[in-house]
């Protein structure tokens, strides 16, 4: 009995499943880094500005990251949101869990689950601020030549 626990398996299979979560979770980790990525390249391409991805796993359950950025008008604000979309559906199949604000475009969220993003006017990034009140998270750099503006 001493090679058992209470739900009767092995001691053995017990480190396998840990070690299989374990490759889980980098793989995971991965892939979230690599569809951020190409959120953050479709903003770069309908010319968002200010785009920073915040890698905020370790501080939060809501996701794995967040890519926020500035569309300096409500229509770019919306093509932004949707070049995301199309890109993202082209490139991973993947549509938005969730996704709230296109009507009004003054803030567009998009929730891919691992990824959540922000599409904000100037006027609500500043006021709402969310690099401050996530500036405890791990702000990662984009390799590409990006940075816009409007």
């Amino acid at each position: 009995m001493s090679d058992y626990f209470q739900g009767n398996l092995p001691l053995q299979s017990v480190s396998q499943i840990k070690s299989a979560i374990r490759g889980l979770k980098a793989e995971t980790k991965e892939v979230s880094e690599d569809l951020a990525a190409t959120i953050a390249a479709a903003a770069e391409e309908r010319k968002a500005g200010d785009i920073l991805v915040l890698r905020v796993a370790d501080v939060s359950y809501l996701a794995d990251y967040f890519v926020i950025m500035t569309g300096y008008s409500r229509v770019q604000v919306r093509a932004i949101a949707n070049a995301i979309e199309a890109q993202v559906k082209a490139d991973w199949q993947r549509l938005p869990l969730h996704s709230e604000g296109k009507v009004d475009a003054s803030w567009v969220l998009l929730d891919y689950g691992e990824v959540i993003v922000h599409v904000m006017m100037p006027t609500e990034r500043e006021f709402y601020n969310l690099e401050a009140f996530w500036g405890h998270a791990e702000h990662v750099s984009l390799t590409s030549s990006q940075q816009g503006g409007g």
